[in-house]
């Protein structure tokens, strides 16, 4: 009886897919669900305080989830380089669509969002109605910036899922061109 052995290219391109899947995923169901649900549930400043903790633990996940798909990515080139008749091959769009999640992550992560948190922090301590409205001014230019990353980020995610899915579906197209 011979044991089957197991192709850790398949098991590689599945866990990026989930990764991918859980980036996409994560953002249109705090998108569509949860914000709504929580804007129409709790008054603005207990909701700003709740959605910057689920922000926060979302951009922690793609962090790891970069780490996760950079370590595989690059095993996978290790293994299998980037000649696009390798099925695993990793081709270069790969590269650069991962360092577009990685910048926009590090300048949510490290630039936009302590900044965010600040100006966030500010318009809820602010006590006269002018103070707050300026304050409040000065958070939503700068949280209209972040949700633009966020929104960057998604499409790059969903853009690599993209890619993955297609080299799947179409491999034996692609190569015998």
């Amino acid at each position: 009886m011979s044991m089957r052995r197991i192709n850790w290219g398949v098991v590689g391109f599945l866990f990026e897919l989930c990764a991918l899947i859980l980036w996409v995923g994560g953002l249109v169901v705090i998108i569509g669900l949860v914000i709504p649900a929580v804007f129409n549930s709790f008054g603005i400043e207990p909701a700003g305080h709740f959605l910057r903790r689920v922000f926060d633990g979302f951009v922690l996940m793609n962090v790891w989830i970069l780490i996760l798909l950079s370590v595989i990515a690059g095993i996978r080139y290790r293994a299998f380089g980037k000649n696009p008749s390798e099925m695993f091959a990793v081709p270069s769009v790969e590269w650069w669509l991962l360092a577009g999640m990685a910048l926009m992550t590090f300048g949510i992560l490290v630039v936009l969002g302590p900044q965010a948190m600040a100006l966030q922090e500010e318009s809820f301590a602010a006590v006269s109605k002018e103070d707050k409205d300026i304050a409040y001014a000065k958070f939503f230019r700068l949280h209209m910036i972040v949700r633009s990353c966020h929104l960057v980020n998604f499409g790059l995610a969903a853009s690599l899922f993209i890619v993955k899915v297609r080299k799947i579906l179409f491999f034996q197209s692609m190569v015998a061109r």
